[in-house]
């Protein structure tokens, strides 16, 4: 499995031939290795890519398998790299959550406030008493749209955000909790744009990514468009053991239903067909990359990813954490419990982060991150000081725990135990 293997520091440098698996591992992190090299094997993972950080320090950094995933002829056959970067649909709520606590944590923005006290429109039809710390943790009561949106409509973020304001809310904001699956990125961005000036992708790179040097991006540039590999779907095979979630009915069945909330809530954006199907932006359209939808469209590669999440619990290379510990208490304090509207099944949620649980297993209960469906998955565990980041390009069908993501975590938790 180890295929050539050579001390770089330290670390042990990877190459598994068979699995196309390259990159580094500190010691004592080899069951993290172990697991991504068994994805490909037993999960059908395509292409992806795994780093860990602790304290600051990267320790594991993999990458293996196919840049491009959708079939595209004109993509051919080529090598994920070092620096390959994908979509992360969901996980990209992880940096949006970030943006209202910096500012918070820079006297910018009460988290107490109402939304309307920045954005005057959103008080329509009830929703005056909607708080922005309700934004965060999905409580604000507009996870679906009457009118969903055309995926076209969701690239323009004024027409975006004012369908969002019009909307009345489907529980009276702040009594309960429901996945704002698509919603999400309205209600964060505007929110930013009302209090900043600043469109939100702007601010992101600006205030985010740029001073920690993260590959990650919410609208992609076009100077970094080829970086990023073309996904598509797989149907890996079913895990042989870990956590699962057995709840009395599904996320998956909940979405067939077609008046269902979860249906209606993944459907906010979407184009009928003429057989009643409903189709989701195409996430290869290089107009939909390079939009800001920071509930679900951010690019990004898996150092990227973990190297953020390091951020927020500590310093990296030097250069100033992004949440004092005060902050990422406030990001980690459980605001939201139980069963959730939009997902079924119990979650929970701190101020724009999910928590570890039954839904989405992070590494232990202090743990604070966000997946993305399909297969991305973001988190740091301050107690430990680690940060994780997986990405993929094979987007298997799931919301909260894909098998591949929780059998790097599993593998996690035992290096940990023992690096």
């Amino acid at each position: 499995m180890r295929g050539g293997t050579e001390r770089v520091r330290g670390a042990e440098a990877v190459s598994s031939p068979g699995a196309g698996v390259h990159g580094t591992v500190g010691d004592g992190f080899e069951p993290v290795r172990d697991a991504f090299v068994r994805n490909f094997a037993d999960r059908g993972e395509r292409g992806a890519a795994v780093t860990v950080y602790r304290d600051g320090r990267k320790v594991v950094d993999l990458w293996g398998g196919a840049k491009d995933v959708d079939g595209d002829p004109a993509a051919g056959d080529a090598p994920w790299e070092r620096g390959t970067a994908q979509i992360i649909r969901s996980a990209t709520k992880g940096v949006a959550a970030a943006t209202l606590l910096l500012l918070h944590q820079r006297g910018e923005l009460d988290l107490d406030a109402p939304v309307a006290a920045h954005w005057p429109e959103f008080k329509a039809r009830g929703k005056d008493r909607a708080l922005v710390r309700h934004l965060l943790a999905h409580r604000a009561g507009v996870p679906a749209l009457d009118h969903p949106l055309t995926p076209a409509e969701a690239l323009d973020p004024d027409l975006a955000a004012a369908v969002v304001a019009a909307q009345a809310p489907f529980w009276e904001p702040g009594a309960d909790h429901g996945y704002h699956a698509q919603t999400y990125s309205w209600l964060i961005g505007e929110t930013v744009r009302r209090v900043t000036g600043q469109a939100v992708g702007e601010w992101i790179a600006a205030e985010i990514a740029r001073p920690l040097g993260l590959d990650l991006w919410v609208g992609l540039p076009d100077a970094e468009a080829a970086r990023a590999g073309r996904v598509g779907g797989i149907e890996p095979p079913a895990p042989a053991g870990g956590l699962r979630v057995r709840p009395r009915r599904n996320v998956a069945e909940a979405y067939a239903d077609p008046d269902s909330l979860t249906r209606r809530a993944y459907g906010a954006v979407t184009a009928a067909t003429g057989s009643g199907e409903l189709t989701r932006p195409d996430e290869n359209d290089p107009a939909y990359r390079a939009a800001a939808l920071p509930g679900a469209n951010g690019i990004a590669t898996a150092e990227g990813l973990a190297r953020f999440y390091a951020s927020l619990i500590g310093e990296v290379d030097g250069r100033g954490r992004l949440f004092t510990p005060e902050t990422v208490e406030l990001a980690r304090a459980e605001e939201s419990a139980g069963p959730d509207r939009v997902l079924v099944v119990p979650t929970r949620f701190g101020l724009g982060y999910m928590l570890h649980g039954g839904a989405s297993p992070l590494l232990a209960p202090g743990s604070f991150g966000h997946p993305g469906s399909g297969g991305a998955l973001g988190f740091a565990d301050p107690e430990s000081g680690l940060a994780f980041g997986y990405v993929t390009n094979g987007m298997a069908k799931g919301v909260t725990a894909d098998p591949r993501a929780q059998a790097l975590v599993r593998a996690l938790r035992t290096a940990a135990g023992r690096a």
